[in-house]
């Protein structure tokens, strides 16, 4: 005698939709984890970046230490050497002003290389090959005129030392006189803009502004 056909349980029925709970939910952890990759590659370039980033401000100190150097003794080494411009020492007698400055306040000299031709040579640039940086820098006195600075037309900043010990030095002299003996002579004020082109296409600028 054939015997009656036993019904099928019904959690055999189900083993099916099981299957597919389980492939929805390896394919949610597969997204999740090329998502946590890709979030922990942003996040190291980034940090390289960064790193890169702070590293540009140490290389642009190159540029104050070569400026120094050649207000002290070098080709701009006197008072009547920087009266005129020299776009062979990326050097400007007269302010930046105007459509010459960016709106971040930077000379425009430093961002497009046809304005930096006419201020500055690209011999100038301090570069260290073996680092990928390239340190280019323009300097300007902040004077609306060429020729002998006097505080008529100049930005003038107390000199840190006494008229008497500097007699003869004829731009303190003058300044001297006016105020009697023992005044504090005035210094023009200059002003040092550097850009700094690192790896990885990172770029920094850096300002300041200083007197001799």
């Amino acid at each position: 005698m054939k015997r009656p056909s036993m019904p099928m349980p019904a959690r055999n029925r189900q083993r099916g939709v099981v299957i597919i709970f389980g492939l929805i939910a390896l394919v949610i952890m597969l997204i999740g984890a090329v998502a946590m990759v890709r979030s922990m590659n942003s996040s190291l370039a980034n940090a390289g970046n960064l790193g890169f980033k702070r590293d540009l401000t140490n290389q642009g100190e190159r540029a104050m230490v070569e400026v120094l150097a050649l207000m002290d003794g070098g080709a701009l080494g006197t008072e009547v050497l920087r009266r005129n411009n020299s776009v062979a020492r990326n050097y400007r007698a007269t302010q930046f002003t105007g459509n010459e400055i960016t709106a971040q306040g930077l000379p425009v000299a430093l961002v497009d290389n046809t304005a930096f031709a006419l201020v500055g040579t690209a011999a100038q640039d301090i570069v260290i090959a073996d680092m990928g940086v390239t340190v280019r820098y323009v300097v300007d006195r902040l004077c609306g005129n060429t020729g002998v600075a006097e505080a008529s037309h100049c930005t003038m900043a107390d000199s840190s030392v006494s008229n008497s010990a500097n007699s003869s030095d004829p731009l303190n002299a003058a300044f001297g006189s006016a105020g009697g003996a023992g005044a504090v002579p005035q210094q023009v004020v200059f002003r040092l803009s550097i850009r700094v082109d690192g790896p990885r296409q990172t770029q920094a600028f850096f300002q300041t502004t200083f007197t001799l």
